[in-house]
């Protein structure tokens, strides 16, 4: 869906930051610099990540980091890896994060290979290259000699993907309180804006009974027989089409043979909504019939023998703001100045949707080229044009942290940093 622009002081205050001389310079750089990028996100995504194991890619980009200039750069106790890059003047703190995790195990083959113009490899565009999108910038800066008004905190976060359950972002906002706005780096085409955040409860749902024969024990109850009376029971629950709101089962195993009554069996389950109190609505209705199968299973056989454990495996906070709101419509404008159609694909789970919830403004935006297959072994990068990315992406710092003697932040300090 097409994003449009209601601020036209915004568009006009971006349009001229894209006159600049010294803006132009960087835009064109980015252009230029499409292959050394092309070879930053094969190199990346050629360094194992799985969620929980992110060190050796962290060391790597703390080191590409303190390369390009970035002050202060740390690797956090969560394993989040940033620097600052400061600005001249009092203004806005702006945050510009990619995420180092993946979704594939440590021993899966990483090594990119390319094929008929396109790159082929796990992690390859997510979120090698947001991650690679953030290198291009920096060197963008230092070619053109860019100077902003306010500063910028520039680095990437771990555990994003799965049952990561954002926990690098979360740590990073749980210290910081110097953060006025914040931008997550995601694979997406040019012209890409998300300002709605998709939230989650995950959880590991585990039954457990006597078990035994399958002949010899008959009567006895069933772990997975509790499961499936709950997984039913889920499948039939009805949800509002606005807000979306989504369930699903994801993941189901137990049992030891064909010929036995399971001791244990335990799903995974996602819940989703766009909007706080409806993910709350579902998540009580699930639970509700969590514990409803293994009821049913107990009365199916007059007996007390199942019991069931819940753990919450993930808590994603679901945030929005109006597509009005200064991140949002300078992001926008930055597209339109580059002659780019601003879109948004609706609401999505990032290391947005963190700052979001606070009340921090936030949004995604796509790092530029074309993907497919992502999570999967055969997941693929094209990098036609996609330097429009990275520069979409710098349009929009530079307008809302202001670009020293050309214009100021038009993002907000926060009265709570004051």
């Amino acid at each position: 869906m097409e994003i449009a622009v209601v601020k036209k002081g915004i568009l006009e205050v971006v349009r001229n930051l894209s006159l600049d001389s010294k803006v132009q310079e960087a835009l064109a750089f980015l252009k230029g610099d499409q292959d050394t990028t092309m070879k930053d996100q094969m190199d990346i995504a050629a360094i194992p990540a799985p969620t929980f194991d992110e060190a050796m890619r962290g060391a790597y980009y703390k080191s590409r980091l303190e390369e390009l200039g970035l002050e202060n750069v740390v690797r956090d106790a969560a394993g989040n890896v940033y620097g600052i890059r400061r600005g001249t003047e009092r203004g806005p703190t702006l945050v510009v994060f990619a995420h180092l995790d993946t979704v594939f195990p440590l021993d899966t083959h990483v090594r990119p290979e390319v094929r008929n113009g396109k790159v082929y490899g796990p992690s390859i565009a997510d979120d090698s290259r947001g991650l690679a999108s953030i290198l291009t910038i920096l060197r963008a800066f230092d070619h053109s000699k860019l100077t902003t008004v306010g500063n910028l905190i520039i680095g990437a976060t771990v555990c994003e993907e799965g049952l990561g359950d954002l926990q690098g972002v979360k740590a990073f906002c749980a210290e910081r309180r110097d953060v006025d706005g914040f931008i997550a780096l995601e694979p997406g085409q040019a012209g890409q804006v998300t300002y709605e955040c998709t939230g989650s409860r995950r959880y590991k749902v585990t039954y457990q009974g006597p078990g035994g024969h399958s002949f010899n024990d008959f009567g006895k109850p069933s772990s997975i027989h509790a499961l499936g009376r709950a997984i039913a029971a889920i499948a039939d629950l009805q949800v509002p089409p606005h807000p979306k709101t989504t369930f699903t089962v994801g993941v189901v195993q137990g049992g030891s043979s064909v010929n036995s009554l399971a001791a244990e069996a335990e799903m995974l389950i996602d819940l989703r909504s766009t909007a706080a109190d409806s993910l709350l609505k579902i998540e009580e209705q699930v639970l509700e019939l969590v514990q409803h199968g293994c009821a049913a299973e107990n009365d199916r056989w007059n007996s007390e023998m199942i019991a069931i454990q819940l753990e919450r495996v993930g808590d994603r906070p679901a945030g929005s703001q109006d597509f009005s709101e200064a991140i949002v419509q300078t992001a926008v404008s930055s597209a339109r100045v580059l002659e780019l159609t601003p879109t948004t694909q609706g609401p999505k789970g990032t290391d947005a949707n963190v700052p979001l919830s606070l009340g921090i403004p936030a949004i995604t935006l796509g790092s530029g080229g074309d993907f497919g297959g992502v999570h999967s072994l055969g997941e693929w990068f094209d990098p036609t044009n996609a330097y429009q990315g990275p520069q979409q992406i710098l349009l929009t710092i530079l307008g809302l942290v202001g670009l020293k003697g050309v214009s100021q932040p038009l993002l907000q300090e926060r009265k709570c940093n004051e």
